[in-house]
């Protein structure tokens, strides 16, 4: 115990300047196996250091302590206590121990799902990923582990907000497949079907050497996204997939898709009545219902009257006759706002755009990827390849 006294003096006096803090990650570094030994007596060591301060140290501890099994009347202390940490931390401290910093973070969330209050760590957990991360464009492995958080919590708007960055630094293969299938989850929770596809496709495509549980259960969601944003999918994966991918992810098994499954039967019959704007001006709700095998009059009714509201077609009722008039978009795209948007996303895709030829012209000078490139091309005539354009010749 003395020991740790003296390591406790030592943070302290040895966090304020950049030296002293890489001279304390040394030593943090030579207890580290001192501090798992004592970690059952550890937490009243934290009350003499201040998070803030004390970032670098205060972690070790923290780590340390938390490390073994913890019991559900623990939990409800450490959460308060790793709470207070997320909140204080020096990201410059933290992120020279990034691997206990995602350790704690890790357990703190698996400590809120024991008690059953996900919604207590979403801001915090965010907070976390925003300290660690060195930008925005940056997945880290905290970036799941806050998607799941979200998704318990019901937190779907907190957790869309990160959905809309762009991701181009990985840490962990892991983390973009569980980062992609926990955003397609939260993207179907908002209805927002066409990024939910955009991601959870993410997740079926990414190079893999063998097929993993992350990517079945995607493409068991891809599907039925697919069938409810456009009522039809292909059997077929694009050809830039995985070999392991295209051979194995062909079977749909029964499991927890069931409210999915609701949806897809729900977007039928909204797909169906799309297709009568398309040939009719007028219709009776009558009508609709034959045509699209409603049950009812007022189902049929209740399905429009959704839609409309949904924004998914332009029509109107006429309650004393029961017709429906179908209306062209009302949008002219020339309102100020319409305007704003189409320039911002032209914004957006230019920098997106000067970051995949960064990214490309990064590649084409790595070492690996030239050798394995010098091998494929071995495999291949010249005249297997398409031939350049005379304009675009060197």
């Amino acid at each position: 115990m003395n020991s740790m006294e003296g390591l406790v003096t030592q943070i302290q006096g040895l966090s304020s300047t950049a030296s002293d803090v890489l001279m304390l990650q040394n030593l943090l570094k030579q207890a580290n196996d001192s501090l798992h030994a004592e970690s059952t007596r550890l937490l009243p060591f934290l009350d003499q250091l201040d998070p803030s301060k004390h970032s670098l140290g205060y972690l070790y501890f923290l780590e340390a302590c938390t490390a073994g099994p913890i019991t559900k009347e623990q939990a409800s202390s450490y959460v308060l206590i790793i709470a207070r940490f997320l909140s204080s931390c020096v990201s410059e401290q933290i992120r020279l121990a990034s691997h206990k910093f995602i350790s704690v973070c890790k357990r703190f969330k698996d400590q809120l799902v024991l008690l059953g209050e996900p919604l207590r760590g979403v801001a915090l957990m965010l907070t976390a990923i925003r300290k660690f991360q060195s930008s925005t464009e940056h997945l880290t492995a905290l970036h799941p582990e806050f998607l799941l958080l979200c998704l318990l919590a019901k937190s779907y708007k907190t957790g869309h907000s990160v959905l809309e960055e762009d991701i181009f630094e990985v840490d962990q293969p892991k983390d973009l497949f569980l980062y992609c299938y926990y955003g397609g989850m939260i993207c179907i929770g908002q209805k927002h079907f066409q990024k939910a596809l955009e991601l959870l496709h993410n997740v079926v495509t990414a190079p893999m050497f063998a097929v993993n549980a992350i990517a079945v259960e995607a493409y068991k969601k891809y599907i039925l996204v697919s069938l409810i944003l456009h009522g039809q999918f292909s059997t077929s994966l694009p050809k830039y997939s995985s070999s392991a991918a295209q051979r194995n992810l062909r079977s749909l098994c029964q499991d927890n898709n069931l409210g999915l499954v609701k949806q897809v039967v729900s977007s039928l019959y909204k797909q169906n009545i799309q297709r009568l704007t398309q040939t009719y001006l007028t219709l009776s709700l009558q009508d609709i219902a034959n045509t699209v095998q409603l049950g009812s009059v007022r189902e049929a009714e209740m399905h429009v009257l959704q839609m409309i509201q949904d924004v998914e077609i332009y029509a109107t009722i006429n309650q004393k006759d029961g017709m429906v008039r179908f209306l062209e978009d009302p949008e002219q795209y020339k309102t100020i706002e319409m305007i704003e948007r189409i320039d911002s996303s032209i914004q957006r895709l230019m920098i997106l755009s000067k970051k995949i030829t960064l990214t490309d012209e990064l590649m084409s000078c790595d070492p690996s990827y030239l050798s394995k490139g010098c091998r494929e091309r071995q495999k291949f005539d010249f005249d297997d390849y398409d031939s350049v354009p005379q304009r675009f010749n060197v």
